[in-house]
C-alpha cells in the first residue's frame, strides 16, 4: 500500500513537471515579444522611428521595458527553468552502475563517486530505472550519474538533471583508473574543485558545459582542486589534478586521476524514465563524415 508521503511526493513531482511543460508551451508566445523590445530598444538606441507594426503596442511595450532588469530583460527558456537554481544550494549527485557491475566498473564508480562533493554512491541491484528516478526524487538528488561497461571495460555514462531532465549520454574511452596512472596518483582532495570548460563554443556546447559545470558546488577561491574538461573536435577530455606552488610563480599541477575521453551521442530534454521525451541532440551516422564541423 502506498503511503501517505509517497502519494504527496508523486503528487508534487506530477505537478513540477506539469508547471515545466507549461512554462516551455509558452516560449513561442514570450519570444515573439522579446523580439519586439528588442526592435523597440534598438529604435530608441539609434534615434530611428518605430516600425509601423510595434507603433499600436509601442506604450504596452514600453511600459514593460521600464520595468524589466538586467536579468528579466533576458529571454528565459526551459533551460533557465531547468538549472534555475544552480549555484543557490549545493547539488547532491547519486552515482550507481548497470545492472550486474563487474568488479572493475564498481571500482570506476567508487572514483567517479569521489569527484563529486555531497554525492553519494548506491548498489544498483535489480531496480529498474523507473524505480531508481523515483527513488532520487523522493531524496531529493539533484543530478543522477550512471556508469555503464562493456565486457569489464567502462565504456559509458548517463548524466540525469532532477527533476526535470535533461539528460546527457556520453560514451566513454581510454578510461584510467587512479591505480593504473603512472607514477602513482595524488591523494584525492574532497575539496570543492574548480571546473575549467575549454573550447565550449556553440549552443549546443554551452548547453553541455552547463550540465557538467551543475555536477559541482561553488568553490572557494583558494582551493587547489581543478577539474578539466577540454573540448576538442567533439571529443570531451577529462581530467582531474591537484595543483601546488614551489615558488612565487611556479605552479606544479599533480594528476589525482581518473581520466578519460567523453563523446555526447544523444541529449534528451526529459529524465531517464522518460522515453518519449523530446530530443534535443542526436548523433546521426552521417555526421561523422562532415568535414570541419564542430557540434560542441
Amino acid at each position: 500500500m502506498v503511503s501517505s508521503t509517497d502519494a504527496a511526493s508523486s503528487r508534487r513531482q506530477t505537478r513540477l513537471r506539469r508547471e515545466y511543460l507549461y512554462r516551455k508551451s509558452l516560449q513561442g508566445r514570450e519570444k515573439s515579444s522579446y523580439e519586439q523590445k528588442r526592435l523597440v530598444r534598438a529604435a530608441l538606441a539609434a534615434g530611428k522611428k518605430l516600425p509601423t507594426e510595434l507603433r499600436a503596442s509601442y506604450d504596452k511595450l514600453s511600459t514593460e521595458i521600464q520595468q524589466e532588469d538586467g536579468k528579466t530583460e533576458v529571454q528565459k527558456t526551459h533551460v533557465d527553468d531547468e538549472y534555475g537554481d544552480a549555484g543557490l544550494e549545493d547539488p547532491r549527485v547519486c552515482v550507481t552502475t548497470s545492472r550486474s557491475a563487474s568488479s572493475r566498473l564498481k571500482q570506476f564508480a567508487k572514483e567517479t563517486k569521489l569527484l563529486f562533493p555531497n554525492s553519494v554512491r548506491i548498489n544498483r541491484g535489480n531496480n529498474r530505472v523507473d524505480e531508481l528516478i523515483e527513488s532520487c526524487k523522493e531524496s531529493e538528488f539533484t543530478d543522477l550519474v550512471i556508469v555503464q561497461e562493456t565486457r569489464g571495460e567502462p565504456d559509458g555514462i548517463v548524466v540525469c538533471h532532477l527533476p526535470l531532465g535533461p539528460t546527457a549520454f556520453f560514451t566513454l574511452s581510454g578510461s584510467v583508473l587512479r591505480h593504473d596512472l603512472e607514477g602513482g596518483a595524488s591523494p584525492m582532495s574532497e575539496a570543492f574543485p574548480h571546473v575549467i570548460l575549454e573550447n565550449f563554443n556553440t549552443d549546443l556546447g554551452r548547453r553541455i558545459g552547463n550540465v557538467l559545470k551543475c555536477l559541482f558546488p561553488v568553490p572557494k577561491p583558494d582551493t587547489r582542486r581543478i577539474i578539466t574538461f577540454a573540448n576538442n573536435n567533439d571529443s570531451i577530455s577529462f581530467r582531474h589534478h591537484m595543483y601546488s606552488k614551489s615558488g612565487k610563480e611556479e605552479v606544479t599541477l599533480h594528476e589525482v586521476g581518473p581520466r578519460f575521453e567523453m563523446t555526447l551521442y544523444q541529449l534528451r530534454l526529459g529524465t531517464l524514465d522518460q522515453k518519449d521525451a523530446e530530443n534535443e541532440y542526436v548523433l546521426r551516422p552521417y555526421q561523422n563524415t562532415a568535414a570541419k564541423r564542430q557540434l560542441l
